[in-house]
């Protein structure tokens, strides 16, 4: 019979670090929305999360969260400075 109480996959191999799965997400998800919020939050979580693990169980990915958010955070800057070269930012609520 078959035991249903343990799993040993599971338990044998290493974790990725949840940080380092965060610091992607929020890079990938800041190169279309919230770049402004999205993009520092990946930075840190990438940067602990390098801190944290060295080399190993996830540092590939901090390591591309960290460019992501670098990436949101000039992306950011250069819709700002296009907004600001074109007359600045005007709200529109309907008629």
């Amino acid at each position: 019979m078959a035991s249903y109480g343990s799993s040993s996959t599971a338990s044998s191999g290493s974790r990725t670090n949840g940080l380092a799965i965060a610091s992607l997400c929020c890079g990938i998800v800041g190169l279309f929305i919230l770049n402004i919020v999205l993009g520092p939050l990946a930075i840190v979580f990438g940067a602990v999360s390098r801190r944290q693990t060295g080399a190993g169980n996830g540092a590939g990915m901090a390591k591309a969260g960290i460019v992501l958010g670098v990436v949101d955070v000039v992306l950011w800057l250069v819709l700002l400075a296009v907004a600001a070269s074109n007359g600045g930012f005007s709200w529109y609520v309907g008629g």
